[in-house]
């Protein structure tokens, strides 16, 4: 068996490993709380049971069976609203006195296993993050961001409106309790983005590409290093606060390497000397229609085709430019330029536009 088969075959034995003990500790932790409320429910139904007989017998001739039971229910509850079956020995005084105390241990005790079963934080977290983590394991080339500050959820809020599923990795759990109507169905993991457990709980495995874009450099040099060791063929796009930790984060593993600082200072004086262009690109971005530059690989064993046989323009998306397998550009091709495999399509379309490229590609293979 080749070595990278067998990496990813223990990778996945320590996933289902891991997820076979965290259900087994979910499992237990529901199992104690419940046995412990079955066996408060019988007790304090025992004990109805023995008062309502006691009082009925105490009552004589003159008792009935509702009387017993109402008698029995004030008295356990210690609620003492009169007795309706007359006491008058010690016996049954002290019959009542003990029905009065154990009744109340016996619901304080069920009230108090309700209240953990149904207000236990840590039990809840527990069961959140199992249902979490399941449908993260159901994505497919999917994207892991790390770090949900304002970078984050710009670049969460791009993926969304683009139709390109996430996964947000963030430290502070309140970033995210703070966004949850901004990101309906927010796929989402509490904890250190560096830390082996929580990116494969993240799937990184069957990631397409990983952002590391917290506020912290260091940080972001851990995550890319980490995401390197643990899926060698991701996509890595960093954020680097300074200029001067661009070139570690690249040796370390980072694909691109972006400083908002200086891709700032590009936009303002871009947007002094060509506002029209920027006017341009910022409205592309605001509109509700989710038109963007996108780009598509052609598969490879695609035919080579000349463009003008490929119908590369629709109303959805249409052809820009052609990125060649040995890195030339060639911008708006002509009909007659072959697009062969190992291209990539840069058009400008929405989302459906860039399903309909896809599915027009594999199309012209069959």
């Amino acid at each position: 068996m080749p070595a990278s088969a067998l990496q990813d075959l223990l990778r996945f034995r320590r996933r289902r490993r891991r997820m076979r003990e965290s259900d087994m500790r979910i499992a237990a932790q529901l199992q104690r709380i419940v046995v412990r409320i079955a066996w408060a429910a019988v007790v304090v139904l025992v004990l109805v049971a023995i008062g309502t007989l006691g009082f009925y017998h105490i009552a004589g001739d003159s008792g009935n069976w509702s009387d017993a039971l109402y008698m029995t229910l004030i008295t356990i509850s210690t609620v003492g609203f009169g007795e309706i079956v007359p006491l008058h020995s010690l016996n049954e005084r002290l019959f009542a006195g003990i029905m009065a105390i154990a009744g109340l241990g016996a619901l304080t005790f069920l009230f108090t296993s309700l209240s953990v079963f149904f207000l236990e934080k840590d039990l809840d977290d527990s069961l959140r993050r199992r249902r979490m983590e399941k449908r993260i394991h159901k994505l497919r080339q999917h994207f892991i961001v790390c770090g949900f500050g304002r970078v984050g959820r710009s670049v969460g809020r791009e993926l969304h409106n683009t139709g390109r599923h996430y996964v947000a990795i963030d430290i502070e759990e309140d970033r995210f309790e703070q966004n949850l109507d901004r990101f309906p169905g927010l796929l989402y993991l509490h904890g250190d983005a560096s830390d082996d457990d929580l990116l494969e709980a993240a799937d990184i495995e069957d990631a397409r590409g990983l952002f590391a874009v917290t506020g912290d450099d260091s940080r972001n040099l851990m995550i890319i290093i980490t995401a390197r060791q643990l899926n060698p063929n991701l996509r890595i796009v960093a954020r680097a606060q300074e200029l001067r930790n661009v070139e570690k984060m690249s040796k370390a593993g980072a694909n691109t390497v972006i400083s908002p600082d200086f891709t700032g200072g590009i936009r303002l004086a871009s947007a002094m000397v060509r506002p029209h262009v920027v006017g341009f690109l910022d409205e592309m971005i605001r509109s509700d229609k989710n038109v963007r530059v996108e780009e598509v690989p052609v598969p490879a064993n695609f035919p080579p085709t000349r463009v003008g046989d490929l119908r590369l323009r629709s109303p959805d998306y249409i052809l820009l430019a052609l990125r060649e397998q040995d890195g030339a550009w060639v911008f708006n091709p002509k009909v007659d330029h072959l697009v062969q495999p190992g291209n990539t399509i840069i058009a400008m379309s929405n989302p459906s536009g860039r399903a309909q490229l896809k599915a027009h590609l594999i199309e012209k293979m069959s």
